[in-house]
């Protein structure tokens, strides 16, 4: 999913009259209402003018050089117009744990969606897309609890050996070629064939999960084409017609190969009911659980294009920030090899004297300094530098000095929580150390979900929380440990690792990383 598409358009209404009349009555109207308290700072600006300037002016590229001046200027929250709506942003941890925690239910709703993503999200019905509600509520514990909770784990320890051997394989490949390794393809290809096995079931072959990630990659690059068709649907739907045909051809495909899936799944379902066989011994798949839902609002069950597109954001989030976090944790790596090869030797230690060609669970449970890397991959290089935006249920006053209105769309500065200097001593500096307790080696009690406070939040904070935080840490873990403990990972002809970022569908590294492998 294009979070940073959601970022910048979702937060601007259709260009129309309506539109322009909710923006006078909502900046002006609240603005009386509540006339002792007024929005956070915001730059000078023409009305209207300005507003859709600023649309033109702030693009994923740029938007951090442009926010970072403001906030130093006006302070941690600040509001701009884009278009009709007003967009707060925050980057202060302790208004963001306000927000998100203490005000966790008030904070956890969703401006309106763009157009196309309301026609490929099912008109919303999708766990980061939903407003708040009892929808949300359905399909988020659904998933948190018979998918992706902790307890599910130990059933699907064979498919992450699975995956990590398909992983080894490629690598090793690349390697006798003779041209370096981009990890970031491989690593893509291994995460996205555990998550479709924990999807569709361990029937699924791995050319059938090749052909599901051909196709939705060939949908993410063809995503930005269809942005201007937002600006005013009545109108590109006549004008720009062939390009919304386009689009409703590329989510054709995708349920094409997603939907055979989830009736062949359906029909095991009826034979191992008439057999009575439940399995209750094997991992639950995506699939199944979703086949058994109803939506509270329609009383019906879900149909097969709802359980595609919940399949969809399913692969793609969870392939997307995985892969990016655990490049950015191996380019650390890479770059410092004094830090490598300490975790090694922490893997070593833990293995001891055991022939031991892969880690299982069990030894992960013992690796601090493992855990500190992660943790400090995470905040140096935070695979979304901004959430998916947020928006309130009512208007309401944060910190007893901030208007927040309802029609307003909330983002927080997610990167820079996590480099405040404040909380971070040299926080741009990699250094894993900081997450251990130096007496005895072992890692600090760290609260990842900000539950008690904000130190940095890479999967966000609250009820909107990334809801496979658990299973993105798991597998972080297990794939790293391994990966260090099979090979030395060194740069290409000994040159520097290049840490520069560059937007893609989360905050990736502009040049791949590439690497030679040796075995150890």
């Amino acid at each position: 999913m294009d979070h940073w598409f959601l970022i910048l358009i979702s937060i601007s209404l259709s260009i129309s009259i309506p539109g322009l009349l909710r923006f006078i009555l909502n900046r002006y109207f609240i603005s009386k209402k509540l006339a002792h308290h007024k929005l956070p700072p915001s730059p000078q600006s023409i009305p209207l003018i300005s507003n859709f300037l600023w649309l033109g002016r702030i693009t994923p590229s740029n938007i951090h050089s442009i926010l970072n001046p403001l906030h130093a200027k006006f302070g941690p929250i600040l509001t701009i117009y884009f278009g009709f709506r007003p967009v707060i942003f925050i980057a202060d941890r302790f208004l963001a744990h306000k927000a998100l925690i203490q005000k966790g239910a008030i904070f956890a709703s969703r401006p309106p969606a763009p157009e196309t993503q309301r026609f490929r999200g099912s008109n919303r019905r999708l766990v980061s897309l939903s407003i708040y509600g009892p929808t949300w509520r359905l399909l988020r514990q659904n998933l948190t609890k018979k998918v992706l909770h902790p307890s599910c784990a130990k059933y699907s320890a064979h498919s992450r050996r699975w995956a990590l051997q398909i992983l080894k394989n490629r690598l090793e490949s690349q390697e006798k070629s003779g041209q370096p390794v981009c990890l970031r393809e491989h690593f893509r290809y291994a995460i996205f064939c555990l998550l479709g096995v924990i999807c569709f079931g361990d029937e699924v072959d791995e050319d059938q999960i090749k052909q599901i990630q051909e196709v939705m990659h060939r949908a993410f690059l063809s995503s930005r084409r269809f942005h201007t068709l937002n600006l005013w649907p009545r109108v590109t739907k006549i004008v720009l017609r062939r390009r919304w045909e386009e689009l409703f051809q590329l989510r054709q495909s995708v349920q094409d190969v997603t939907i055979p899936l989830i009736r062949a799944r359906k029909k095991l379902q009826e034979e191992e009911r008439t057999g009575m066989d439940t399995h209750h011994d094997h991992a639950v798949p995506y699939v199944d659980t979703l086949l058994a839902l109803e939506f509270p609002d329609d009383i019906r069950k879900l149909n097969e294009k709802e359980i595609s597109d919940l399949c969809s954001e399913f692969l793609n989030a969870g392939t997307d920030t995985t892969t990016t976090a655990f490049e950015w944790i191996m380019a650390n790596l890479v770059k410092y090899p004094k830090i490598q090869e300490k975790l090694f030797m922490e893997i070593k230690g833990v293995v001891g004297d055991r022939d031991a060609k892969e880690l299982n669970e069990s030894d992960l449970k013992r690796m601090s300094y493992l855990k500190a890397v992660i943790l400090e991959g995470l905040r140096r290089h935070s695979p979304a530098h901004l959430l998916v935006p947020h928006a309130v249920t009512e208007d309401l006053v944060l910190n007893n000095e901030y208007l927040i209105p309802k029609n307003a769309a909330i983002n927080f500065l997610v990167a820079e929580l996590g480099w405040d200097p404040k909380v971070w001593e040299d926080p741009m500096a990699f250094k894993p150390e900081r997450f251990l307790d130096h007496e005895n080696g072992i890692t600090k009690e760290f609260d990842i979900t900000g539950s008690r406070e904000i130190k940095m939040m890479p999967f966000g904070a609250g009820r909107r929380i990334c809801p496979g935080y658990h299973l993105s840490m798991l597998l972080l873990e297990f794939y790293l440990a391994n990966l260090v403990w099979k090979y030395e990972w060194k740069a290409v002809d000994g040159s520097d690792v290049d840490l520069s970022e560059k937007i893609e569908n989360t905050m990736a590294m502009r040049n791949p990383l590439q690497v030679h492998l040796s075995p150890r």
